[in-house]
């Protein structure tokens, strides 16, 4: 399997060194991605470097993992327009853990493979670096002229924030990485995504001035919506690979929710189906985009690599239940039903309040389906909610025990994807 060919017409390589096509054709090649340890958790935008790993031991190439114990307490200025806040050496090895812990889920770290993944923490090597050494051993390799050159360098220093010393001796510190890896673990690629190139490309620099060696590198596009969002975002926030951040039904309905331009781009990315198959998907799609073929095959895929079969499985069941059937009646929902929808959010309420009648806008102001009563008023007079797939006519509806599933449940629907189950108490 020729690696840079499987990458390429997937999308996944942006700029490439020369040279680093024929090493990987030439032998297995020990290559490495850094992960930034400022959450305890991956998000989805980690998901492209993960998967770069997975295609490189799957072509017989060996992984490594660096998780940045150092790098994390220095902050990396590569597309950020302000210094970030630096966290203490408790909470990054807090992080540390929950980062490995995921990426352990995905890669193959068996001993007994020759091409066994490994990770490793560049605290390791630099916890016991003192400055003074670092700056005789390293810094006299890379000019300041070399340095300043770098487009996250240049567009920081043009900014008006500036940067700080910390920021700007970070692309040595990374390159450092690069070095260290190539001297004691054989590495001679480095991957990563297309911001970090000007880090990528000082490390290659270093070895070739501190030993002469060879290094190579490349990188892959940063992933964009078509519509100009920000990926891996939505109004909730970030889509984190922890279920018990990202339930894996919110997780599938992301994807499910892409729009065809992203759909197709994103079917190519983010799963592992060849290349007939996804011009298969895409073939069926296209003679009837409403059954969203396209959509269904990407959440799927994805959904199973992060989150296994059984989540994929209970993430579809409270999909159909929720969106499959909508002229269905609530009422032909069961305990078990309602109980076992997974991401759906579950509110306890008073059951004395319902009993007595509450007005529709106080309810869903107390309930926090909405933060204020004049948001709940407003999205209630544009025909944004439902009860129990009933639409509300009016602020004036009043919501009582008739209402109620099985004497306990409302089933709540803000605009057109977000339920909310309330239950009384």
């Amino acid at each position: 399997m020729n690696l840079i060919e499987e990458l390429r017409w997937r999308g996944l390589v942006q700029e490439i060194m020369p040279g680093t096509e024929e090493q990987l054709n030439k032998e297995m090649t020990s290559a490495y991605i850094g992960f930034d340890p400022t959450a305890d958790s991956l998000h989805i935008g980690s998901l492209v470097p993960i998967l770069l790993l997975v295609h490189l031991q799957k072509a017989g190439h060996k992984p490594f993992a660096l998780v940045g114990g150092a790098t994390g307490m220095v902050g990396d200025p590569s597309g950020k327009s302000e210094e970030r806040n630096l966290l203490s050496e408790e909470v990054l090895k807090h992080n540390q853990e929950g980062v490995k812990k995921q990426l352990m889920q995905y890669l193959d770290f068996d001993q007994t493979r020759p091409n066994a993944a490994e990770m490793v923490n560049n605290y390791d090597w630099f916890k016991d670096f003192r400055f003074l050494d670092f700056i005789r051993d390293v810094g006299k390799h890379i000019t300041v002229n070399y340095m300043m050159a770098k487009d996250s360098v240049k567009k920081r220093l043009e900014g008006e924030t500036g940067m700080s010393f910390t920021e700007f001796t970070y692309q040595l510190v990374q390159g450092y990485d690069f070095y260290w890896l190539h001297q004691h673990k054989n590495c001679k690629l480095q991957m990563g995504g297309s911001d970090q190139w000007g880090n990528i490309v000082t490390g290659t620099e270093l070895i070739r001035r501190k030993t002469g060696g060879e290094a190579f590198a490349f990188t892959c596009p940063l992933i964009t919506k078509a519509d100009g969002g920000k990926f891996g975002k939505t109004e909730k926030g970030n889509i984190w690979l922890d279920p018990a951040r990202t339930s894996p039904y919110q997780f599938y309905q992301f994807w499910l929710n892409a729009s065809d331009e992203d759909g197709e781009k994103w079917i190519r990315i983010f799963t592992f189906l060849d290349q007939a198959e996804i011009n298969s998907i895409l073939s069926e799609h296209k003679k009837d985009a409403g059954k969203r073929t396209l959509q269904k095959r990407l959440a799927s895929a994805v959904t199973k690599f992060v989150h296994g079969e059984t989540a994929l499985a209970e993430a579809i069941t409270t999909t159909e239940k929720l969106f499959a059937d909508q002229a269905a009646p609530a009422e032909s929902l069961s305990m078990e039903d309602l109980e076992g929808m997974e991401g759906v959010i579950k509110i306890d309420f008073p059951k004395e309040k319902i009993a007595a009648g509450i007005d529709i806008v106080s309810f869903l102001a107390e309930t926090t389906i909405f933060p204020s009563k004049g948001e709940a008023r407003k999205t209630v007079q544009g025909g944004g909610v439902s009860i129990n797939r009933k639409k509300v006519d009016g602020i004036d509806t009043q919501v009582n025990n008739a209402m109620l599933l099985h004497d306990k449940y409302l089933l709540i629907q803000k605009g057109k994807k977000n339920y909310y189950l309330v239950k009384t108490c």
